[in-house]
């Protein structure tokens, strides 16, 4: 079992920035692939960016790619999403899951555990 939790969200101005932060603990692996997903009110789950336990291996979703950027502190055993020049359709709860299969995916359904989400609003 694998715990998560997330941390940093709240409000930016649209091009500004946010960083979130998702604590892991609990059995891990070398294995695992943590992702980050991101929910809209009155929308689908969706895939933002994932990153090999190493941290050796990123991808990004297209709308994301160029201004987010996930990376691993190992030594603290968290993941980090830095979202820069924000904007108002990046608005939406923010999940960190991770997959213990190591399918890299982008369908949720393919991550295992979840962590609570946190919101994040960017105002124009």
């Amino acid at each position: 079992q694998v715990q998560l939790a997330e941390s940093g969200g709240g409000l930016a101005q649209a091009g500004g920035s946010l960083r979130l932060s998702c604590a892991t603990s609990g059995r891990t692996s070398s294995n695992y692939v943590l992702g980050w997903f991101r929910q809209a009110p009155g929308k689908g789950r969706g895939f933002v960016a994932r990153i090999s336990w190493s941290g050796q291996s990123t991808y990004y979703a297209n709308s994301v790619k160029g201004r987010f950027t996930i990376s691993r502190d190992n030594a603290k055993n968290t993941v980090l999403l830095q979202m820069n020049s924000l904007k108002p359709e990046d608005t939406a709860v923010y999940y960190c899951a991770v997959d213990r299969w190591g399918v890299q995916s982008i369908v949720p359904s393919a991550y295992d555990y979840w962590g609570q989400g946190t919101q994040v609003t960017v105002s124009s």
